[in-house]
């Protein structure tokens, strides 16, 4: 297949990717092997979005356990994804990549605020979006908010990329004998408790019909191979084949 199969997409990427083997940060070729996916998603014409975690930097969640007060250290977390999408935004225009970032908080002198019509003008301009800030409030995870942005734009998938190459029964990094599921559907996700998305996102994506990939983005050309109908990582949807 030389024709992608999804014509518009929205990128998860783990913000705990670009900090590498490091536990902290951003990783440059960590970020620059990233932007190299997202150029290569838009050399074959895909329309693309990106969401970036923060926990390379802040982990809201992981703040409030320590004993802040969850709504600050949430916000904390939404800024941590916006100093992630300035670095995206900055490699990849760097490599001649038309980007916009927009904000769900406002802050005009960094980026544009979230307008879902002016985002979907930016995408049919083949520009890539990089969405910043989560969905803007507390208690929302940037899983949440990259199924809801997903919604909002009308994209035909949500390509999830992480430090595995898909969706296991256990975590593999900790039990070899985890056994990697090729497709589930949402119903067996949120059954077995799989830790792939939060369950508000899964639930989302269930509720709207949209099919979840989830991979190993560290792996050169993962992200072209996906695209172009290849069998990588773990396919989520609500009916599977097998």
């Amino acid at each position: 297949m030389s024709e992608p199969k999804y014509k518009r997409v929205l990128l998860k990427v783990s913000g705990e990717v670009l900090a590498g083997e490091d536990s902290f940060g951003i990783k440059p070729e960590m970020i620059d092997l990233i932007a190299e996916q997202i150029k290569d998603m838009v050399s074959l014409g895909v329309e693309t979005a990106v969401v970036i975690g923060g926990g390379n930097i802040f982990r809201g969640i992981a703040g409030s356990a320590s004993g802040m007060e969850r709504t600050s250290a949430d916000y904390m977390g939404m800024l941590a994804t916006v100093l992630n999408a300035l670095a995206l935004q900055n490699i990849l225009e760097g490599k001649g990549v038309f980007t916009r970032v927009q904000s769900a908080i406002e802050m005009k002198e960094l980026a544009e605020s979230y307008i879902r019509r002016r985002a979907i003008r930016h995408l049919e301009k083949k520009r890539v979006v990089i969405f910043a800030a989560g969905t803007g409030n507390p208690y929302f995870s940037t899983d949440t908010a990259a199924a809801l942005r997903a919604m909002e734009i009308n994209a035909n998938v949500i390509l999830k990329g992480t430090k595995v190459d898909g969706v296991y029964d256990k975590d593999p990094m900790k039990d070899p004998s985890a056994r990697k599921y090729s497709e589930l559907s949402y119903i067996d996700v949120i059954g077995k408790g799989l830790h792939v998305m939060d369950f508000t996102a899964v639930t989302l994506c269930m509720d709207n019909s949209l099919p979840l990939i989830v991979f190993d983005i560290k792996e050169k050309d993962n992200v072209r191979k996906v695209l172009l109908g290849e069998k990588i990582g773990t396919l989520i949807r609500k009916a599977p084949s097998n």
